[in-house]
């Protein structure tokens, strides 16, 4: 989250916090009480789960719960409308449940929604990217008191896991999306090599089509102030280094990510990469990749345009010295906000429940993976999307899913790490390592560079 949100997410604690969800009769239980409420509803199991919401169905009382959804598509709104089919089926399983469902662009997400909380008028249920700083200032549910048993195990664990803080999990991931090597088979073809696994191979595939291809890029990079994070999380991971050790410390000084740097540095100093991989962000390499004239580059499972006439071919970045490939995931949140006043915990929580194992649905979730274009969290959608995402249709088009493409990228997940975010440090760490790797690059010895930025970090 940016500076100037977690700034404006201070503020709110001048305001007691009192989400907009409320039953339609007047609250009147304590937070303790609902605070034991909860705690005795999260032994996180499926009959648990169950009873709370046997309790709701029982209650006089109507929740509803009100809940913003970030705006993916033109398409978005269509989906989540009051009158559409998805709410309405819900509403019909849960007479004693409403749906209060805003969509919300990102370009307005974050002011509309640090607006709810200094006005008391925080969501339920929140659909964004981060969520660190709603932790910090108090204001989350952990997953544990509303995430049943059943939809827990089936969530990919390195998705699950990404969203942890001081040992405790506090939002679920609603979609991901992975990066991935991208490579044109026509070039590899010409120039009479395979497709590259390790870092050596990597390197003679380059050198391949540097000599044999004359007019393409061999190596789209991208070292640039907009993503140069994403650079060094590709290749260090990929070298067994990476941002933190096993124990979660920071560890930007390793003999792994020393050795990751030079190897970025090779690249560049062969000839093997883009004119300006300083400044090229992703998008150029993107539409250079597009229109054929460069080999290879790490992009982002949705990169490839429409209108693309390249064959292309999609597999795990390569590796150095043994390392299992790792491949780099990015998955936006829901999250669950207090709500002290509530009436019943139980009740409330029991609700929030149901609302997620509905919208985990093996079913509704697949097909609202293919309607976004984006990769399910799931294991059950991820094996479903691979042989019958062509039973699902994309929003706006009608077009059927693809199953080669859902087969591909849903392989890669459990694959996947994550940035630190949660980690304080991590806006420092994201601009050092872009810094680092950059004056590496033009020439400053590696090692030293980064035992500075570990300095820095930490201490």
């Amino acid at each position: 989250m940016k500076k100037v949100i977690a700034a404006l997410l201070a503020c709110t604690l001048l305001f007691a916090l009192c989400a907009c969800a409320k039953t339609t009769t007047t609250t009147s239980s304590s937070a303790a009480t609902a605070s034991a409420s909860t705690a005795a509803a999260s032994a996180s199991t499926s009959t648990a789960a169950s009873g709370s919401a046997s309790s709701a169905a029982a209650s006089d009382s109507k929740i509803t719960l009100d809940i913003i959804i970030s705006q993916y598509s033109d398409n978005t709104q269509a989906w989540w409308a009051a009158d559409g089919d998805y709410i309405k089926a819900f509403e019909d399983a849960n007479p004693n449940i409403d749906l209060n469902v805003e969509v919300v662009s990102w370009n307005d997400l974050y002011t509309v929604v640090n607006t709810r909380i200094s006005t008391n008028q925080a969501p339920d249920i929140l659909n964004i990217d981060t969520f660190a700083d709603y932790v910090s200032d108090d204001l989350l549910e952990p997953t544990g008191d509303y995430v049943s048993a059943d939809l827990k195990a089936k969530i990919i664990p390195s998705f699950w896991n990404a969203s942890e803080m001081d040992g405790t999990v506090w939002a679920l991931p609603i979609l991901a999306s992975v990066r991935a090597m991208f490579y044109n088979k026509d070039i590899l073809a010409q120039a009479g090599v395979d497709v590259p696994t390790t870092w050596d191979e990597l390197t003679t595939a380059l050198q391949a089509v540097k000599d044999k291809c004359p007019g393409i890029v061999p190596w789209g990079l991208d070292i640039s102030t907009d993503e140069g994070q994403a650079a060094f999380a590709y290749y260090t991971w990929n070298n067994g280094g990476g941002f933190t050790d096993a124990d979660g410390n920071w560890a930007l000084n390793s003999d792994a990510n020393v050795e990751a740097m030079n190897y970025i540095k090779s690249l560049i100093d062969n000839g093997y990469c883009n004119a300006d991989p300083y400044t090229d962000t992703r998008y150029p390499l993107q539409d250079a990749f597009n229109a054929g004239s460069q080999a290879f580059m790490i992009g982002a499972c949705n990169m490839m345009s429409a209108d693309s006439k390249v064959n292309y071919g999609v597999t795990s970045i390569p590796t150095n010295n043994g390392t299992s490939p790792v491949a780099l995931g990015v998955c936006d949140r829901l999250m669950v906000f207090k709500d002290e006043a509530a009436e019943d915990q139980d009740a409330r929580n029991a609700a929030i429940s149901k609302f997620f194992d509905y919208f985990y649905n093996v079913d509704n979730y697949s097909k609202y993976m293919v309607y976004e274009g984006f990769l399910p969290v799931t294991t059950d959608s991820s094996e479903q999307l691979a042989t019958k995402a062509d039973q699902y249709t994309v929003g706006g088009s009608g077009a059927a899913g693809n199953n080669e493409y859902f087969a591909t990228f849903c392989n890669m997940l459990g694959s996947c790490n994550f940035y630190p975010t949660a980690k304080t440090e991590w806006i420092d760490v994201k601009q050092g390592v872009i810094d680092s790797e950059q004056r590496i690059c033009q020439g400053e010895d590696a090692k030293t560079v980064l035992d500075a930025l570990q300095s820095q970090i930490a201490g």
